[in-house]
């Protein structure tokens, strides 16, 4: 007999194989076993999410938030199905709650970054892409919009210091 743990990897290593379709029916199987696990909602909801079910996914982080409100990570991945669908308030709602939770995700502070840049709010989105970066210093994707955001602003040295930057780390 499968446990919950084994279905629960099984499910997490087919989604991360792109292969969600297989992974659903796995976690529907752990849930039945343990219907208040948060983390079996979220990795469901992640498996959603790559099929193109934002609404199965967006449900299934929430019961995750409803049963451990403290989950970031769900917060945040709610955030960015609104972003995806331009629900932007939404989002950014969901990506304050993310973060009044977990301060120090470099991940949430650069999806809020993306929601301000594409809003035409600069400033905002600088602060939040520095945010990113002060907490990890190579992460690619936020050096890379801190860039284009100090280019945006005309800020040309600092956005030359992060083409330097981004030149060292060569993707």
């Amino acid at each position: 007999m499968e446990t919950t743990e084994s279905l629960n990897h099984s499910g997490i290593a087919l989604t991360e194989a792109n292969r969600p379709y297989e992974a659903i029916p796995l976690f529907r199987q752990a849930l039945i076993a343990e219907p208040n696990n948060p983390f079996l909602w979220f990795n469901l909801g992640i498996a959603e999410q790559k099929t193109g079910g934002y609404d199965e996914a967006l449900e299934c982080f929430r019961r995750a938030v409803d049963i451990d409100d403290y989950m970031a990570e769900a917060w945040g991945a709610m955030g960015l199905i609104h972003y995806e669908m331009e629900l932007f308030d939404d989002a950014e709602n969901c990506y304050h709650r993310a973060l009044q939770r977990d301060a120090n995700s470099p991940k949430i502070w650069n999806n809020l970054g993306v929601l301000h840049f594409s809003r035409g709010g600069y400033e905002d989105a600088r602060n939040c892409f520095e945010a990113a970066v002060s907490r990890s210093p190579e992460f690619y994707d936020a050096l890379f919009n801190l860039r284009d955001t100090c280019r945006e602003l005309e800020d040309w040295r600092a956005a030359a210091e992060f083409e330097r930057i981004l030149r060292t780390l060569q993707r």
